[in-house]
């Protein structure tokens, strides 16, 4: 087998593994629902095996669990999930914002801050708005220049998104995260980092608790 055969297998297993990844964390793919292996390469036009390639490694993040001779499994999202990655977000995102903060630039900020008190935002589809909302987080994130940090938050944002796509219709509460990302830009214009930090993180208590309100409910 030649390099560009490998090179175009592998494509073809990350576009199959990108594209199942993005619909279960936006929840096209429901917590609890189950899939087929045959279906699946039917819709994708391909033959099982990257299917298969791509939901074991998906199962090894947690995403799926493969069950013989049922199917493939989309899995719940758990109380002790919410906890858990909340209370990640809590501890490591300020103290990458305090890292990033001094790494991002002023017309970033801006734009940013565009963003959140633009009219679109504010009265648009609530999922399209959570997405816009952790892209920010993302940035952030990013910014801090710690390999390890970024590493780590890529799947704790990846499994946060869908806990928010699942219990995200709630435009009070999305109105009130505009304000406080708009408060935590301002903070970062006038180089207080630390009440930025300390906004980022009560901002992200309100989300858990947001959350804990959906699925409690």
């Amino acid at each position: 087998m030649s390099s560009t055969d490998i090179g175009c297998k592998q494509k073809i297993k990350n576009f199959v593994y990108e594209t199942i990844k993005e619909k279960i964390i936006t929840c096209t793919y429901r917590p609890g629902s189950v899939l087929n292996e045959t279906q699946l390469a039917s819709e994708f036009g391909l033959s099982r095996t990257p299917i298969r390639e791509a939901t074991t490694l998906l199962e090894s993040e947690g995403f799926l669990q493969i069950i013989a001779k049922k199917g493939i499994l989309v899995t719940d999202i758990l109380l002790s999930d919410v906890a858990q990655i909340f209370q990640v977000r809590m501890e490591i995102e300020p103290l990458a914002l305090k890292l990033s903060a001094p790494n991002i630039t002023r017309d970033e900020i801006l734009h940013w801050k565009k963003l959140f008190t633009s009219e679109t935002i504010q009265s648009a589809n609530c999922k399209q708005n959570y997405k816009h909302d952790l892209e920010m987080h993302k940035s952030f994130v990013t910014h801090c220049n710690n390999i390890y940090i970024i590493d780590m938050m890529k799947k704790v944002f990846d499994k946060n998104m869908r806990i928010i796509t699942y219990s995200s219709e709630n435009k009070a509460h999305l109105q009130k995260a505009c304000q406080d990302h708009i408060e935590i830009l301002d903070f970062i214009l006038k180089n207080d980092f630390d009440s930025a930090a300390e906004k980022l993180r009560s901002h992200i208590a309100e989300c858990r608790n947001a959350a804990f309100d959906f699925f409690y409910s």
